[in-house]
């Protein structure tokens, strides 16, 4: 069988979409944080379900509702284990559909929704601490900022991941609402705690100088703690000081932070732009060449470099908001790196509220789709505006990842022409979007881009030889296919799905049959559980005649895609050959309902009607 061309289209377009988030995401190398403390998941009980914890099981009255169980502790306050009645709001919902209804919308990806549900259950339910931590965390992941601050969790029992959070969110959301004083008395008074004292490390100095609080802003940074956080805050404090014209004490802080060991090319940019401001352009222009020299791909070095070697206007110095919002953004991409994304989510969140920017937006996608809310990610792509341009294609070519995954193919199509037309030199959403083409039978269209300028180049790769071999073979344009695809396959020999495509090409039309027989027996042992692989395998064998071998390959082919129109299809020809007529018949029959394109279905019908070796009957098959 010819390698799915979704497939492809999904491979593909991953790679483009890390590699674009790749060049859009803040630096992500951090040292080990302290994990967030466990707290006990909701249990939801049916009547007469034992509570755990308990010796003896709940016994609720039988006729009674459904009702809400939390897993108790030794810590936490006696929560009744029935209620009577069962509380219910104004349109007669009960606690407890509210509840499941909430946690199923998270499940499915309506972030919103969940949020809404969990919070008019914790409503009914103030006295039941694991909802109330359920739908603070709901809400501070669907961006219900102040909403969170109110539910925010308050009771010492409770974990500290959801007491310190919800301190965070209440005071960042003090500052943002205009009351700074407010915030950093708290603040000064208790400090955010594990699991969120990195955030408010490196937050608090920039709410203090809102504050006018500037003995605290520029309190020296900690000499205790990880490595990056240090130089983090040790940058913050740069950045206040030279708001304070303190231009010396802040080289002294940016110095440090830029030859820390292991870690101070990250500093260099930051460094290089106080020079840039300070009229020392050449001593920038060597700091930026420095921080190249060990990360050559950071794309924000190279633009620093370019903007100071042609005389650009180097960027401002932050006002406090923004400030603020890009030491929460250093959090996040730390927590990120930690796999925390939901941490990093609240945080991108809260530096959002405080001062919009699009990267920001993308970067809460990427944390959103990685914590698998879905829905939540796609809304921060589509705020992602034209600003710039390489931004907002990464987002479009993201949001398209995210609707193909959903089955939603023409309009995945449609963000990744928008990503194309904003980025039209770049090679990779080129090749995703003629992959996409393909999958949706555009072939000529397909056709039109491998063969334009930007991605038939002197230096094109394996995959668009490989595209442009598959859009040929769609079209019927046989030896044209074939070189595409040879092409293909001397730049990637070990490829399973290249050997797959062209050994499969020569089998089914009979050009080369045991050469491209040998080349599927290649890309099995490749990959021995791919069914797509293994139904070429089994088709090989039986245009080779090896009818009863066949039989065997393609029922394991079957195995492993049931739903496969094609697979089907060989497998009942195969079971012909081998003198099992009535499972044929019922196999062909069975193609017919799993959706098999126009050719296939009149193919099958016309061996239906006629059987496999009678006239009009073809038994060769038809190929994606």
């Amino acid at each position: 069988m010819i390698a799915s061309r979704s497939r492809l289209f999904s491979a593909s377009l991953t790679v483009v979409a890390l590699a674009i988030a790749g060049q859009a995401a803040a630096q992500d190398v951090a040292p080990a944080a302290p994990t967030p403390q466990s707290h006990p998941p909701a249990v939801i009980l049916e009547p007469g379900q034992p509570v755990p914890g308990q010796t003896a099981p709940a016994t609720p009255d039988a006729a009674s509702d459904p009702h809400i169980v939390i897993t108790d502790t030794p810590a936490t306050p006696a929560i009744p284990a029935v209620w009577a009645p069962v509380p219910t709001n104004a349109e007669g919902r009960s606690a407890y559909g509210l509840y499941l209804a909430g946690k199923l919308a998270l499940m499915q990806g309506e972030g919103a929704q969940g949020s809404d549900l969990l919070a008019q259950a914790e409503r009914l339910t103030p006295e039941q601490p694991r909802v109330r931590e359920q739908a603070f965390t709901s809400a501070l992941l669907t961006g219900d900022l102040d909403v969170a601050a109110a539910l925010a969790p308050t009771d010492a029992a409770a974990s500290p991941a959801f007491v310190e959070g919800g301190r965070l969110v209440r005071l960042v959301q003090d500052y943002a609402h205009g009351d700074a004083r407010a915030a950093n008395a708290a603040l000064a008074a208790q400090p955010i705690g594990a699991p969120h004292a990195r955030a408010g490390l490196l937050v608090s100095p920039w709410i203090a100088a809102a504050a006018g609080d500037w003995t605290r802003a520029l309190q020296p940074a900690p000499t205790a703690g990880d490595p990056l956080t240090l130089a983090f805050a040790r940058i913050n404090r740069a950045t206040l000081l030279e708001r304070r014209r303190k231009y010396a004490e802040a080289e002294v802080e940016l110095k440090a932070a830029a030859d820390a060991p292991t870690i101070g090319a990250l500093f260099k940019r930051p460094y290089g732009e106080f020079m840039e401001r300070r009229g020392r352009r050449d001593e920038a222009i060597a700091l930026y060449r420095a921080a190249m020299a060990v990360q050559p791909v950071d794309p924000g070095v190279a633009r620093a470099l370019q903007r100071a070697e042609t005389g650009g206007r180097p960027p401002a110095s932050p006002d406090l908001r923004e400030g603020a919002a890009q030491a929460l953004v250093t959090a996040a991409a730390q927590a990120s790196a930690e796999r925390g994304n939901e941490f990093a989510a609240v945080y991108l969140r809260l530096a959002q509220n405080l001062h919009p920017d699009a990267e920001t937006e993308y970067q809460l996608a990427q944390v959103l789709a990685r914590a698998g809310l879905k829905s939540s990610a796609r809304a921060a792509l589509s705020r992602v505006g034209t600003e710039d341009a390489a931004l907002y294609a990464a987002a479009r070519a993201q949001m398209a990842v995210s609707l193909e995954e959903e089955g939603q193919s023409q309009d995945a199509l449609t963000e990744l022409r928008r990503a194309f037309a904003a980025s039209p030199d770049n090679r990779q959403i080129a090749l995703v979007l003629a992959g996409q083409l393909m999958q949706l039978k555009q072939h000529d269209e397909a056709l039109a881009l491998l063969d334009g300028p930007v991605l038939n180049a002197a230096d094109q790769g394996a995959n668009v030889h490989f595209l442009r071999g598959a859009a040929y073979e769609a079209l019927n344009r046989t030896t044209e296919a074939e070189a595409e695809l040879w092409a293909a396959l001397q730049a990637a020999p070990n490829d399973a799905d290249m050997l797959n495509y062209l050994g499969y090409l020569w089998v089914d039309k009979g050009l080369r049959v045991q050469e491209g027989a040998a080349m599927i027996a290649r890309a099995h042992a490749l990959e021995p559980d791919n069914g797509n692989i293994q139904d070429s395998l089994g088709w090989a064998q039986f245009k080779q005649g090896q009818y009863d071998t066949a039989v065997d390959t393609l029922e394991q082919a079957v195995d492993k895609e049931p739903a496969n129109a094609e697979i089907n299809d060989h497998l009942g020809d195969a079971y012909w050959k081998v003198g099992r007529q009535r499972e044929a018949v019922w196999l062909w029959n069975r193609v017919l309902v799993l959706d098999p394109d126009a050719e296939r279905r009149a193919e099958v019908e016309r061996k239906i009607a006629d059987g496999l070796d009678r006239p009009g009957s073809t038994g060769q098959g038809v190929s994606n």
